[in-house]
């Protein structure tokens, strides 16, 4: 089952790795303040809806999470309360490695009921913990990445590193590869996605493999800024 899900613990520790409708009494106003107002006032979003296809593993599938839980819906969230109109499509498939993604990939986009407006790739971790080769990886992402160049639509590369246990020459390739890929096939490219959550065991569920709401919460609020940026101006 370890190699059905991204270990995140592994490259953690090897990186360090109602009530009644008839009287309802309305608060005075000098107790709310700003701050308060603005959670429960709805934020308008505007503009043409921007599809975002959230294409990845366990880390996009939420594993062990409520269905709003997940790193697709939680930046939904984050992207409408920022008065963009996002729609953002959870393709996340737990055990898929950069093998599996290529496969589903042009069969994922045909699916679509509109062409999305950016392509955030998130594989790799699963390849790593099979010991796949760097190189086999990289093949796999150079063929997604032409698929998705073909069809002109944007990328997010979300990266990931390798625990140095793999030996100096394995992680030297798997670490390279993101940033090699994003400036060959002008991607955007976030170099350590899990950057803000490795460290903190208490962000993982009991399984000390995968994020919890609160991690999630934590990797949308790091991302969503480079998320913003990636998604080209409303055409």
């Amino acid at each position: 089952m370890l190699l059905r899900h991204l270990s995140i613990m592994v490259i953690a520790f090897s990186l360090a790795a109602c009530g009644n409708s008839g009287d309802v009494a309305e608060a005075p106003a000098t107790e709310i303040d700003g701050a308060e107002v603005a959670t429960i006032t709805e934020i308008a979003v505007e503009g043409p809806e921007r599809r975002i296809l959230a294409f990845g593993d366990s880390l996009f599938a939420g594993y062990g999470l409520e269905e709003q839980q997940g790193y697709p819906e939680q930046l939904e969230d984050a992207m409408r309360a920022r008065g963009i109109n996002a729609r953002v499509i959870d393709a996340g498939v737990s055990g898929d490695t950069s093998a599996a993604g290529r496969q589903r990939l042009a069969f994922t986009l045909d699916a679509q009921a509109a062409k999305p407006d950016l392509v955030i790739l998130e594989l790799g971790g699963n390849d790593m913990l099979r010991g796949i080769q760097p190189d086999q990886t990289r093949a796999n992402f150079e063929a997604m990445l032409e698929e998705l160049r073909d069809r002109e639509i944007p990328v997010l590369l979300m990266g990931m590193r390798s625990p140095p246990n793999y030996g100096e020459e394995y992680q030297r390739q798997f670490d390279a590869l993101y940033g090699e890929l994003a400036q060959e096939y002008d991607a955007a490219l976030v170099p350590f996605w899990l950057e803000s959550i490795y460290e903190d065991q208490s962000l993982f569920l009991d399984d000390r493999i995968h994020p919890t709401a609160e991690g999630i919460t934590e990797l949308v609020e790091d991302t969503v800024d480079d998320v913003e940026a990636a998604l080209p101006p409303a055409g």
